[in-house]
């Protein structure tokens, strides 16, 4: 015999849900019937969030990662404390927060939003490249860390940002030991970040 069906609003819901990274159908039933528990004035709340999200969160104009508002400068290239001479560059916010976790790394950052991949249409003009290259010029950063991910698409961003840097007389590095190949950067640990921070070797 057949399950009954769930109401209409609650398909859509879990429709929605299943869009998520990592949420199949069962996961979302239990979100979505999670969700349908909760009272109004809780579930207020999160429509409220979801639908203010754009809103309250800016992109910095110093590294491309995530603000508290729109053309606001993120807390990481406003504090005095870090180093804005050494550079570490990555494919999304995910992995700014990774490495952050970790601990150790003490200068700035810029995001690329994404990594090369002709197939999937992303190309060099669809990356922030032309910002890292103006900062370099400034004459103020000694070093790049690639802080890429280790597949192919990560390798050959990696490659083509080398070229494009190595005629401007800075040190340019990747990270080293303690991520395995093929992995994304976003997932790592953040002692295993940590230590391939540390570990970083010349990049050629």
């Amino acid at each position: 015999m057949a399950s009954p069906a769930y109401p209409e609003a609650l398909e859509e819901l879990m429709e929605l849900l299943r869009g998520l990274p990592g949420v199949g159908r069962r996961s979302a039933e239990r979100m979505a019937l999670q969700f349908y528990s909760w009272d109004e004035t809780r579930l207020k709340i999160l429509g409220e969030t979801l639908l203010s999200l754009k809103e309250r969160i800016g992109i910095c104009p110093e590294c491309g990662g995530m603000s508290s508002g729109k053309n606001e400068i993120c807390p990481i290239c406003s504090s005095p404390l870090r180093d804005p001479s050494v550079i570490c560059v990555v494919e999304e916010f995910p992995q700014m927060r990774s490495i952050e976790a970790g601990g150790v790394f003490k200068g700035r950052y810029h995001v690329l939003g994404g990594r090369l991949a002709p197939l999937e249409g992303k190309l060099a003009d669809s990356l922030s490249i032309e910002p890292l290259l103006r900062k370099v010029d400034n004459g103020t950063v000694k070093e790049v860390i690639f802080a890429l991910s280790s597949d192919v698409e990560g390798q050959a961003t990696a490659v083509y940002l080398a070229g494009l840097l190595k005629d401007r007389n800075i040190k340019i590095s990747r990270l080293a030991q303690g991520l395995p190949a093929g992995s994304d950067l976003s997932y790592a640990d953040p002692a295993t970040v940590a230590a391939a921070l540390s570990g970083r070797t010349s990049f050629s």
